[in-house]
């Protein structure tokens, strides 16, 4: 049984942070990740390994390749827009069923996350602050659509948020460590609380759709600068 526990937690510890570390570009779009490569990076066994390569393919980060193993899944422009497409979309519908659904506790979490976000620039620190900024601004996220009561829904946003996490990263990177760029980022969340304290549910889905379709022209340049853009 030990045995078992250990591999169980090896292979979610696999998954952890080769996924981290294929969202955060160490390992590029296309490339192979060879078995011997990744046992000597994360000092685990072959089992482990393809749990997490298999649970990583089923999220579209990683490719399977027919008797070849596996890369990195690539990245494009046209994936880029209907995944974020997709995400506005999505989570402006979410939006509208948690202010038609969403009690005094909803709205008191929502007002919580968001003032905790705009903490963060407290943090001085660069990578602190990428990473302090990130868990909070998905904690606000989160929370507003928490309201829409459908378990089966909010596992569709989770896996289109997985899915969109690398060119997400992208963004985060310029936006983090630009005043000029979080401070809009602070008005949009202001404006959009506004909305939702209304109970503006029109007003309020518009302007998430807006503030999540935002990022992607940013996205797109920091694409091509960087090559990415197959």
């Amino acid at each position: 049984m030990e045995a078992l526990i250990s591999r169980e937690n090896s292979a979610v510890r696999g998954y952890d942070v080769l996924k981290r570390d294929i969202i955060r570009g160490v390992f590029k779009p296309g490339e192979k990740l060879l078995m011997s490569g990744l046992k000597e990076r994360y000092g685990l066994g072959v089992g482990p390994l393809r749990e997490a390569l298999s649970q990583l393919v089923a999220e579209r980060l990683v490719v399977a390749i027919s008797q070849r193993g596996y890369r990195v899944a690539p990245m494009s422009l046209s994936e880029l827009a209907d995944i974020y497409d997709a995400r506005a979309n999505l989570e402006a519908m979410l939006l509208t069923l948690a202010i038609e659904r969403g009690d005094d506790a909803w709205e008191a979490e929502i007002l919580a996350r968001a003032h905790t976000l705009t903490k963060v620039v407290e943090v001085r620190n660069a990578e602190e602050m990428l990473s302090l900024w990130d868990t909070r601004h998905k904690a606000f996220h989160s929370a507003i659509v928490a309201g829409c009561g459908s378990a089966h829904l909010l596992q569709a946003r989770a896996s289109l948020f997985d899915q969109a996490e690398r060119y997400r990263h992208l963004w985060l990177q310029q936006t983090v460590f630009s005043e000029e760029a979080l401070q809009a980022k602070r008005h949009e969340h202001a404006v959009l609380v506004e909305a939702i304290l209304a109970r503006d549910a029109e007003r309020a889905s518009r302007i998430m759709r807006e503030h999540l379709l935002g990022p992607v022209p940013i996205i797109t340049e920091l694409m091509k600068t960087q090559g990415l853009a197959g």
